[in-house]
């Protein structure tokens, strides 16, 4: 009996242990990806070609799935729609992963990682712009988005202006420096021009997330619409390459550095991710993946720091400190948004179930109670780890 009971238990401890371990991997993976591609990007490859090859690796993955699993339920492709995929296709692979491949060159993979950490912020600001997203001031939960929203582009702000002195942490004397491959001149000379091309980024990125709330509205095949993104991101990436690049030899790559960096990037953060994401999506909801992004910056600044000799400095410290307490701040508040129409939707279903099943209306003064009941329960529950974390495919 102790046996059957204590197994119960190890089975439910692992089913609920399941998202957390899987956001968790995802974080050391995109950790690894930056930290590669840094190193690919050090020894001469094109951010260009980079790009191409990444999104073509995730296509010639995803398609298959895409074609097997979604072929009942894929929409009908219509002008419009084309048209909103192609738009899409060049704010995500092309816009997007250009301008966070140059900013990273010219920058580290601590520094991306902690700029990529704006998005929801930017993403809070594109919403209320285009009215998707009202704001009520009174509210706090309101008020901990926009105060979040400012929080986060003051850290990022002063990550790109100040850098201030070099941390010494106590294993530093024990780098070897013919690690490295980057320099702190480097550093001195382009902070500005990469930080600027990962403002950029992000934007478009946030973009593309605007965009694609909007299109998946009407298509109704997640999977299938990555597959689209990935393969017309792939002919524009192409297609931009060869008006930047004029050297046949940039797309000569073997099996070395250059090869594994494309093919962890599109096979890992593109495909992998897409998928398991969408896992822990569908079990857990989309109230926050991003509150796992902060994971992932301070593993690449470990990783960065022993494998490339990154240099950490005071003003990136204090940055990333604000960018992360503006993202809570912003995450909370769409936590508290999401749980109070949760509230509201059971409150009605139950409305509804009581006209249907007594024939009748149930009392405003009671929904008021069951309202009020609602919301401090949950007020008392603790907000979950649990995130939506952000794949750049």
């Amino acid at each position: 009996m102790d046996g059957n009971i204590k197994g119960k238990c190890n089975c439910n401890f692992f089913q609920r242990s399941k998202p957390y371990i899987a956001m968790i991997s995802l974080q050391f993976g995109y950790a690894g990806m930056n930290i590669i591609t840094k190193v690919s990007l050090n020894k001469g490859m094109s951010h260009y070609v980079l790009v191409v090859y990444r999104n073509a690796f995730a296509t010639l993955v995803i398609a298959p799935f895409a074609l097997i699993l979604e072929r009942k339920i894929r929409p009908k492709m219509t002008l419009m729609m084309f048209l909103q995929i192609f738009v899409l296709s060049l704010l995500g692979p092309v816009i997007d992963q250009n301008f966070y491949y140059a900013g990273l060159k010219l920058t580290s993979p601590t520094f991306s990682c902690a700029m990529s950490n704006m998005l929801p912020a930017m993403i809070f600001v594109m919403a209320v712009l285009c009215r998707m997203e009202k704001v009520d001031i009174k509210k706090i939960r309101c008020q901990a988005k926009v105060l979040g929203t400012i929080v986060t582009m003051g850290g990022a702000m002063l990550m790109t202006l100040y850098k201030g002195h070099v941390v010494n942490l106590i294993w530093s004397n024990n780098i070897n420096p013919n690690v490295t491959q980057i320099t702190n001149e480097n550093y001195d000379k382009d902070w500005v021009k990469g930080s600027i091309l990962l403002i950029f980024a992000t934007f478009a990125w946030a973009s593309f997330f605007i965009l694609q709330y909007i299109i998946m509205r009407k298509y109704t095949a997640p999977i299938s619409l990555t597959a689209l993104v990935c393969f017309m991101g792939t002919l524009q990436s192409i297609a931009v390459t060869f008006v930047m690049e004029h050297k046949n030899s940039i797309w000569t790559i073997g099996f070395d550095m250059n090869f594994l960096a494309v093919a962890y990037a599109g096979i890992m953060s593109s495909s992998l991710a897409y998928y398991v994401q969408g896992l822990v999506m569908e079990k857990i909801g989309p109230v926050f993946v991003t509150a796992f992004s902060p994971l992932m910056m301070i593993i690449v600044a470990i990783m960065g720091f022993f494998i490339l000799d990154e240099k950490i400095y005071i003003g990136g410290i204090i940055g990333a400190v604000l960018i992360v307490a503006g993202l809570y701040s912003v995450l909370w508040g769409k936590y508290k948004e999401y749980k109070e129409k949760e509230i509201e939707e059971l409150i009605i279903h139950e409305q509804v179930k009581g006209i249907n099943g007594n024939n009748k209306m149930i009392s405003l003064e009671n929904i008021n109670n069951d309202i009020e009941l609602q919301k401090n329960y949950e007020n008392k529950i603790p907000i979950p780890e649990i995130a939506v974390s952000v794949s750049k495919f």
